[in-house]
């Protein structure tokens, strides 16, 4: 007979062993570790917390209710090591962690004029927005840009969490990923914030 507990993570609860839930907090407590800032600690650990309820309900399915030690092991596996962040050298082993992810399109809110859907496909085809754009307007011309834009803002998602935006761009969704995204996210801001001021 084994103790489990319910947790809270990315707005989903569920039940887990006590020795999953042990490795667990430990795993997302040095990904905190590695953080100084407050509100970027807080932003990186949240996506990631959303990240790995997602990958929990993908092993749950159905037919279990537990979360167990196995299925921890497999999320820090899909994960990555916290140290992966902070840039340090990659652990033998380590390997998978280099290559690309699945690519999804979705509109990029984050680079877009009306609706996104010119640098969304842009980041999927892994061309720059602008070239996207102009082959649009010379649709447009022609008469069909205009109606398969339309289309697309109707049909295609728009991301709007980190770990859709790093699929967006085919880039793993693992910790360091999420880290870096969301770290380099604050430094845009920053600097905006610093022009806007001047």
């Amino acid at each position: 007979m084994k103790r489990t507990l319910s947790v809270n993570l990315g707005n989903r609860v569920y039940n887990i062993d006590d020795d999953a839930y042990t490795r667990l907090k430990d795993y997302l407590d040095r990904i905190e570790g590695y953080f100084s800032d407050q509100k970027e600690r807080e932003d990186i650990i949240n996506d990631i917390e959303m990240r790995i309820s997602e990958l929990f309900a993908e092993r749950l399915g159905t037919d279990r209710q537990v979360v167990t030690l196995q299925d921890v092991e497999e999320v820090i596996r899909v994960m990555g090591d916290p140290r992966e962040i902070s840039g340090a050298e990659d652990e033998p082993g380590s390997q998978q962690q280099r290559h690309s992810g699945t690519r999804r399109i979705y509109r990029d809110p984050d680079d877009r004029i009306i609706g996104g859907v010119c640098s969304g496909l842009g980041a999927y085809v892994g061309l720059d927005p602008v070239i996207v754009r102009i082959l649009f307007i010379l649709f447009l011309i022609f008469g069909i840009g205009f109606l398969v834009y339309i289309i697309l803002w109707i049909v295609v998602p728009e991301a709007r969490t980190t770990a859709q935006k790093l699929e967006m761009r085919g880039d793993p969704v693992n910790a360091s990923n999420i880290g870096r995204f969301v770290t380099d996210e604050f430094e845009s801001v920053k600097k905006s914030f610093r022009r806007n001021k001047k």
